[in-house]
């Protein structure tokens, strides 16, 4: 079993500038096949952005996606961990904030993403949520790729 975020964490950011449109950020999660991304600038997290913040907050609410910035849209001063903190602090940290990543930031700068499902293989392969967090989207019932 993994001790530290560093250990379990995807090394590596998708990262938008806060005056990207949210097409933009759209994009680059189809692109890499996420479902967030972080906004930064000058280096530093200033918010994650979601798929579900995009639909939510913007498109249900009928806002040009075009125009609207991811950092209009996007979960402020995010909760992060750092590569050194333990495993169950990720845990507890997703348990009391409700969130499913949080941003791994290192000397204040981004190095990488902590998901649920990333801590869910590394505490319990066996479990159901660890299954499905191997599970290749695209193999998914219903999901048709364009």
């Amino acid at each position: 079993m993994a001790e530290f975020v560093r250990d379990v964490m995807t090394p590596g950011v998708v990262a938008v500038r806060p005056d990207a449109s949210l097409v933009e950020a759209a994009q680059l999660m189809r692109a890499q096949d996420i479902g967030d991304v972080l906004v930064a600038a000058d280096g530093r997290v200033i918010g994650v952005l979601t798929d579900r913040d995009i639909a939510l907050r913007a498109v249900a609410d009928g806002a040009d996606p075009l125009t609207v910035s991811a950092e209009a849209v996007c979960t402020p001063n995010p909760v992060v961990v750092a590569p050194g903190d333990a495993v169950s602090d990720a845990v507890g940290l997703m348990r009391d904030h409700a969130v499913r990543r949080l941003p791994v930031v290192e000397d204040g700068h981004p190095v990488g993403m902590v998901s649920l499902g990333d801590l869910a293989l590394s505490q319990d392969p066996s479990s159901a949520l660890a299954d499905i967090s191997r599970a290749d989207p695209d193999s998914w019932p219903g999901i048709h790729q364009a």
